[in-house]
């Protein structure tokens, strides 16, 4: 059984930055695709990127520049670096494995 739990979110000023982690319990964390996932209430959840086993990450184009996705295999955690945040980027943020396990989220706010 996997379990993943994030932290590091918190209230940040536009403009600012935060570094998520997601820590994994079980096994499988070194050869298995994680992703980074984010929700607003009301609306479905959006893929923020993806990392693989080897470290070749994708973003969607409303983070590219911004985010950064990193991952330590050794400590089997996941990493997310918010860089330059903007108070669109207010969510909650979720680690994903893609063996379909979910963390519990973690509230990112941005104030203006």
């Amino acid at each position: 059984q996997v379990r993943l739990v994030e932290s590091g979110g918190g209230l940040v000023q536009a403009g600012g930055s935060l570094r998520l982690s997601c820590a994994a319990s079980g096994s499988g964390f070194s050869i298995v695709t994680m992703a980074w996932y984010r929700q607003t209430p009301g609306k479905e959840r959006e893929l923020v990127g993806t990392i693989t086993s080897r470290g070749s990450t994708n973003y969607a184009d409303s983070v590219k520049g911004r985010f950064i996705i990193s991952r330590d295999n050794a400590k089997n955690t996941l990493y997310l670096q918010m860089n330059n945040l903007k108070p669109e980027d207010t969510a909650v943020y979720y680690c994903y494995d893609f063996r379909n396990y979910w963390g519990q989220g973690t509230q990112v706010t941005v104030s203006s």
